[in-house]
């Protein structure tokens, strides 16, 4: 199974994506989306679970979603602190038990397992500004592992 992992788009989908996400089963979008618009057109690509973000006002999402895909669950949550985490999100990981929290907020690439738990930033997605870094992740998964592919944008 390969995932399309996205997140911090603000409104702008790169027209890269499309392609970069060709093929994949599933687009995970972990907040500050922009304009549902953007989520109908991930969904052209592949169906779609998305979460509000801080600069999110959509009435169709909210701020947590877990979603089985596979032989893999995923948590997708906006703003996560790995190794920091609020009260309520450390419960319901503990609750849930994902095998991966995908999330956004600090438009920072980040991939790293903690306590069997792999945490996934795909980084910052949308339209270019102050030279920052921008990207997507593949998460490549089977029963065995989850690898991680970063994509600069």
């Amino acid at each position: 199974m390969k995932l399309g992992i996205i997140s911090d788009t603000h409104g702008f989908l790169d027209p890269r994506v499309e392609k970069m996400f060709a093929g994949v089963d599933h687009i995970l979008h972990a907040g500050d989306i922009g304009p549902d618009l953007l989520i109908a057109q991930l969904g052209a690509i592949a169906p779609v679970t998305a979460v509000l973000g801080n600069n999110d006002s959509s009435p169709c999402l909210r701020l947590t979603e877990t979603v089985a895909l596979g032989e893999r669950k995923f948590l997708v949550h906006h703003i996560v602190t790995p190794g920091e985490l609020r009260d309520e999100l450390q419960t319901r990981i503990a609750r849930e038990r994902p095998d991966a929290v995908i999330f956004g907020h600090s438009h920072k690439q980040f991939a790293q397992s903690l306590n069997g738990v792999l945490f996934l930033n795909p980084g910052y997605a949308g339209s270019s500004r102050f030279g920052q870094l921008r990207s997507v992740a593949l998460l490549h998964c089977d029963a065995k592992e989850m690898r991680v592919e970063f994509i600069a944008l």
